[in-house]
This record gives C-alpha cells, structure tokens and sequence, in this order.
C-alpha cells in the first residue's frame, strides 16, 4: 500500500505539503508575473481574457477556506484545480486515437481557468489510444506485406488486439504531449509534462522531488500535465497491496492517483471527468436508477456500481472510493460527464452538473424529492371533495388574519434586511406586507374557497358517441405548478390557495429578500393543508440550487410561472427548454386619451393608473394623447401639472419633443417599463396611430382608451391586440382579484392555454371520459353493424 500522510488541517498561505515539501507562495494571481506575449492579444487568449476581471474579483475576495466547500455555490472560489480526464472522455469510439474537438473544449476551459488566476493540474489519460492510432497503421502494413507472401495468413482482423499497451503508450506519451503543448499554446499558456510510476510514490525521496517539481512549476504558472508511465507500469493490481499501519490510498487507476495528487497539492476542488453524468443509485441503464446530486459518504453501501468503463482501468465504484478519500483528506470533489459542454465552466458557475461529493448533510429536502412529493400531493388533492379543498382554504384565510401579528414581524426583519441592503424602494413596496394587505389576502382567499366546487370535475361536454357509448370531458389539474416569485411574499398565500382550489401540486421558490415572510407564510400553508391529510402536496423551495437547475426538472414539474421583476419573467422564457413557462416578459401598458375624451375622466384614469401602485405591472409607463387633446385648453399643462404634484417624472416622445420649445427630457426607448413614478408621454394623431405605437412598443398586457365615443372605444377594444383592454377603466384593474378570481398566479400574455390574469381556470387541464359496453373500433368499420351518432348531451 501507498503511504499518503496529509495534514489537512494546515491551510498556510504557502499551502504545506507532506515530506517537508512546500508550494512557494508567490501570490495567488502569479499571471501578472507572465511574458507580456501571454497576457497580449494572442489568438485564442483575447476571447478568453474578457471573461476572467469577474473570476480574480471572485478569488480577490474570498476568505481562506478553511474546511472542504460544503455547497455547490462556494465552488467560484475554488482557486487550486486538478482535472482528471477519463480515457472514456479523451478516446473515440473505436479506442485510437482521440476525440479533438471534446479534448479542445476541454484545454479552452483549463486554459480560461489559469488566465483567470486560478492554479489547474491535470491528470490526463490517452497515451494508449494515441499509440495505438499510429501503431495500428504500422501494424497493418506489416500484415499486408506478411499476407502478400504468405496468403495463408489472414490475422488483418486481429490487427487491434495484437497492440501491446506499453508499447502503444510508448509510441503515443510524445504525441500527446505534443497536442496538448499546441492546444494550450493557442490562450499563451505553457505546460509541463510529468510522468510518474507508483514506485515514485513509495520512495520517500522520488516523492519529495516529485511534489518539488509540481511546486516550482505552479509557482511559475505552468499547467502540469500528470500520467501515470504507461510504457513501464505493471498492470494496475499487480502490487496493490503494500504493507502499512497508516490509511492511505492504493494507485490503481488515474482516479485515485488524481485523489493522490489533489490531497498532496491541497488542491481546493478536483475534478473527475468520465463518460456518465454522475453517481447513480444503480447502473443508469437499470430502470428506477436515480442520479445523486450530493453524495455523502454515508452513501456507499446504498449505491450498486455497474461495470466499469469501455476503456480506461478504474470503473465508477473507483471513482467514488477515490472522490471520499480527497474528500477525507481536505479537497471537494465533483464526478460529472466530460462530454458536457463547458462542464467546468458549468461547475465553477455553482450549476448543478454531476454528483457533488461532501462531507454536509444538506438541512433541507432535495427539490428532486419535494417534486416527487407535489406529484403525489397533487393526487390526494384530485381526490378529495370540493368542500373538503374549499374548508381547507378558509382555513387559510383565518390565519393571515389570526396570525397577523407574527406574520408582520417576520416581514419587519425582511424591510429590515433590505433598506440596510440598498433594495430599490418598488421592491420595497412589493415586499411590505401590512395590515390592509393581509385582510385583502384574506377576502380573495375566501372567494377562491367559495368557487372550488366549480373547478376540479367539472364537465364541459357530454357526447351520445353511439347508443351505449358517452363521451364526457371534465377538468382536471395540470399536475405540479412551479411558481418563482420576487420581493412579493403575498404572492405566496394566493397561489397556494389558487393550487388548493384546482387541486394542483404546487413548488415555490421565492426571493432571498423575503425569506423570514415567506418561510412565516408557508407554515400556515402547511398547517392547512394537514387538516386535509395533504401536508407534503406544496413546499417551499429554500435550498441553494440555481433556478436554472429546477428548469431541467421536466420529468417533476408540467408548468413554470414567473412572477416578479421582467428581467426574471424574461430569464425563466429563454432557459425553460422543455416546461411550459405561463407569464408576461414586460409590463409596458398604455392609456390612450382619445380627441372625444373626457377631460374630468382622463385626469383620473391616468392618476390611478400610473400613481396608485407604479410598481405593478399592470400600472401605466406610456401615456398616449391625441393632437386635439394636446391643443385643447389647458388640459396637457393641467396633466402634466397633476403628474407632477404626485411626484412622476416625465419623458417626452419623438412628437412630443418636437412640439415643445422647453420640456420633459426625451425617452430613451418608448417600450420602458419603469415599475415607478416614471412616464413616457407621446402625441398622436389619431386613434389608428395610437394603436399602432401601442402594437409597436407594448407588451400585450393591459391598453386603455379614454374617450365619450362609443364607436371609437369599440374599435380600440377591438383592434388592440392584448390580454387586457379597457374603455374609461384604470389598467389597475387588471388583477385577479378585482376580476372577481379570487386571486391571481400572474397575468399571462401569451396566447395559448390562459391570457391575462390567471386564476383557477388557468391552472386547470381536461381529459376525456369514454364509458362503453364492449364496442370495439372494427364495429364501426364497413359491415361492422355499428355506426356513429355523435349526439350532443345536455351538460
């Protein structure tokens, strides 16, 4: 056995090693000591050096680290890096020769690593296949010439298993060597080549010149490329077992060398690149086999390892003993697939991207199994009655008024935490709950529980398909509701109650801004949910995933809704690849003051849409005039006069700008979505040039006409393509709740499936129900004796 002593517990600044070896501190970012052709516009390396001011910020100002990282968002400041690249991750299919174009990615990420001031090792396989991709090409002319004199001999096809591996590592070390030398040359990066043996390891002083060496060469910012000396090697078990009384760790494989290495050079995270995603619960081609995204050692004896890989000596169950053994001795450790593109970018990121290996246990539930629960949940709720879902909902309501009290001190610590942290006042205003708040909450809530019973099961449409055959179609749940949400904890309440109503699983993951409100509002969820028996169908997710792993979640979650900032509704459309996402991007919404309007209604139309909560979406951030307006009396100065008084800084359009000598600054864009007391005003010159700017430039949410013309407002209504139109009514009224709905899961403006804000009826689905009496399809064929009737039932 190999004798490996680390000291885990010393994290000097010049990160001591065993042996007496010690890594020179030079200072963490040594790039500034390099040739001035490295840090220049060198090919390759310009692309990467724009990206990498974030990365030496980052590393700038974290703390000395003093244990392993026990999250995946802590994995930025990770500053001593070894790569280990699997022969399954740097091998074509056919085993000769390499696959450069995953290899490239590869080194363009190592390479972008170093630039930015972190220090990469590497561990790297390949040897043997690139030998073998030159030696089979000798090897092949040799048969041909040996079949050409003596025809007997067909071997051609034993042409690949007649390569001797140490001899094709031999041929193939200074190859591999060579390409990688070429790759890493392209970002003016310099690297160095190490070839070791086991028995280096066993001597004491080969090993403290070999950590010496690894040590000179970090100091001076070189890559070290590490290998085993495949041209030398014994086979990997051959002398795994050597005598010792200390734990270390047998080198059987570039896996536990890696580990090795990594624990040694105090390395902060290692990467072990292989051809699977992770760690599995079985074999991933096993059916019901699971990925563990964090593993812990207490793990192993529930993981059943498959066999190992195509190529390569270690197979995953190496890996994992490996990864626990660098995780004992200091170093995190991530096992994912090295043919994910940009994986260590993705790690480095803190996205979810293989199996995480830590020493934590997490505190809260993974969102995998809080998604699993939500699905089950969601069919304890479809079988419940409508009242029993309604009574559990009133229970709701009574206690956002019964538990006011703890509720507001919760979201006092939340406006606490985020006047000190500079949160715009918009965002303060969304995250303030206040008594008024809590008992409109309360009223909605109960109107939700007053219209359960005509939700879930509710048939649409009966068919007569044939005598003895009913066709019925019924609503039913969607199935597991996502809703994200920002600085907006009441929010909460009403999609929970909105989820209980339609019998839906439901997952929130709210904003860091009010998490005391929030964590507050979804124990009174929970405890009324547990009346019905159902206290695990929503929860709150609280851990520290990226939203943009709960968007991979396809297989848990049918429907994605986000609520908050256009910023965050626009970010969940473009990453949500494969769940429907329900939402609005913007909420740029327009009042229109028509030539025909009245003076007396405009004034206060226009108050209310843009003064009474400007920081809702559906609050006015264009107000639109038309010319005659604009000349009539004094009307526009007595406008402006008003949005003044409340405080509305105003921007002129194109047309308006030009009709002032002195005024309002221009717009920088007419599709602003202000979320404050901010305006664009503009003039037109008639009402199809007003619904034209508003086709142009709105966001489809919510458009009013003011005027006394009949005719006019109905053309408007009509022609103005958005979930919300109005004639002589504030875009304030765009709600759920002033639409009667109770409440609302947000306002959507897509055209499919629910438009404008969503209630219950939204987050509902149907399936069809055939009862027959034996018919089968070939009785409705030519001379089957049956035909169709396709008569319409009373519903």
């Amino acid at each position: 056995m190999l004798l490996l002593t680390v000291p885990v517990s010393q994290r000097s600044a010049g990160r001591a090693l065993t042996g007496g070896c010690k890594i020179a501190a030079r200072g963490l970012f040594r790039h500034h000591g390099l040739p001035a052709a490295v840090m220049g516009p060198r090919r390759g390396a310009s692309m990467l050096q724009s990206s990498t001011k974030d990365v030496k910020r980052t590393l700038q100002t974290n703390e000395k680290r003093l244990t392993n990282f026990t999250d995946r968002s802590q994995l930025k400041y990770a500053r001593r890096l070894v790569v280990k690249l699997g022969s399954a991750v740097i091998t074509r299919e056919d085993e000769c020769g390499l696959a450069l174009g995953r290899l490239a990615s590869i080194v363009e990420q190592v390479a972008e690593c170093q630039i930015a001031g972190r220090e990469c090792l590497m561990v790297t396989s390949g040897a043997v296949a690139f030998g073998k991709q030159k030696l089979t090409q000798e090897l092949l002319m040799s048969l041909s010439m040996r079949e050409t004199l003596s025809p007997k001999d067909h071997t051609r096809e034993d042409a690949g298993t007649l390569l001797e591996p140490r001899a094709a590592a031999a041929v193939g070390q200074s190859g591999l060597m060579s390409l990688y030398d070429a790759m890493f040359a392209q970002y003016g990066v310099k690297l160095a080549q190490v070839l070791v043996t086991k028995p280096d390891f066993y001597n004491e002083e080969t090993r403290r010149n070999l950590f010496s060496t690894l040590s000179e060469l970090i100091s001076l910012n070189i890559v070290p490329i590490i290998n085993t000396n495949d041209a030398v090697s014994p086979p990997p078990q051959a002398d795994e077992e050597h005598s010792s009384s200390k734990k270390v760790i047998s080198i059987k494989d570039n896996d536990s060398l890696a580990a090795m290495l990594a624990a040694e050079v105090q390395a902060d995270l290692l990467i072990l690149m292989s051809d699977v995603d992770g760690i599995y619960t079985c074999p991933p081609d096993q059916d019901g086999a699971r990925m563990i995204n964090t593993f812990t050692s207490q793990m192993s004896q529930s993981v059943q390892f498959g066999r190992k890989s195509r190529v390569g000596t270690g197979g995953m169950d190496s890996k994992v003993k490996a990864a626990t053994w660098a995780l004992d001795h200091g170093v995190s450790v991530i096992i994912c697939n090295g043919m994910q593109e940009k994986a260590i970018k993705s790690i480095l990121d803190g996205r979810k991207i293989g199996t995480f290996f830590s020493n934590t246990q997490s505190s809260g539930t993974p969102v995998e199994i809080l998604a699993e629960n939500a699905r089950s949940g969601c069919r304890i709720l479809q079988g419940l009655s409508a009242l029993e879902r309604a009574e559990a909902i009133r229970h709701l309501g009574q206690l956002l008024q019964t538990r006011e009290k703890e509720i507001l001190e919760a979201n006092a610590e939340d406006i606490a935490v985020a006047t000190k942290g500079g949160l715009s006042k918009p965002l303060l205003s969304r995250l303030q709950l206040t008594p008024a708040k809590l008992k409109s909450l309360a009223t909605g809530i109960n109107q939700i529980a007053d219209s359960s019973h005509r939700n879930v099961g509710r048939v649409l449409r009966r068919t007569k398909l044939a005598d003895g055959m009913e066709l019925t179609q019924v609503t039913v749940p969607i199935g597991v509701l996502m809703v994200i949400f920002e600085s907006r904890p009441d929010c909460l309440p009403q999609v929970a109650a909105l989820a209980l109503s339609s019998a839906n699983g439901l997952l929130l993951k709210g904003g860091k801004e009010a998490a005391h409100s929030n964590r507050t509002l979804m124990e009174l969820v929970k405890e009324s949910l547990t009346t019905i028996g159902a206290s695990k169908a929503m929860s709150l997710v609280s851990t520290r995933d990226e939203i943009s792993d709960l968007l991979t979640m396809e297989d848990h979650i049918d429907l994605i809704i986000p609520r908050g900032s256009s910023e965050l509704v626009r970010s969940i459309q473009e990453r949500s690849t494969h769940i429907p996402v329900l939402g609005h991007a913007e909420g740029v919404c327009h009042v229109y003051v028509d030539s025909k309007a009245s003076v007396e209604k405009a004034m206060k139309i226009v108050r209310d849409s843009k003064c009474d909560y400007p920081a809702a979406c559906n609050a006015m951030e264009t107000l639109l005039i038309h010319e005659d307006m604009f000349n009539h009396g004094t009307f526009f100065v007595d406008l402006c006069s008003m949005l003044k008084e409340e405080g509305v800084t105003i921007y002129s359009g194109p047309n308006l700008n030009k009709k002032l000598t002195f005024g309002p600054p221009q717009a920088k864009s007419l599709r602003t979505e202000y979320g404050a007391l901010e305006c664009t005003v503009e003039v037109v010159k008639s009402l199809s040039e007003a619904v034209e700017h508003i086709h142009a430039f709105g966001s489809s949410h919510t458009d009013v006409i003011v005027t006394e013309s009949d005719e006019r407002a109905e053309l408007f209504m009509k022609q103005v393509d958005s979930a919300c139109v109005f004639h002589n009514a504030s875009s304030r009224f765009a709600d759920g709740y002033r639409f009667g709905l109770g409440a609302e899961v947000g306002i959507s403006t897509a055209k499919i499936h629910a438009r404008g804000p969503v209630g219950v009826e939204g987050l509902l689905t149907t399936k069809w129900l055939l009862r027959g009496s034996g018919e089968t399809a070939a009785d409705f064929a030519e001379g089957g004796g049956k035909h169709f009737l396709h008569q319409e039932l009373p519903v």
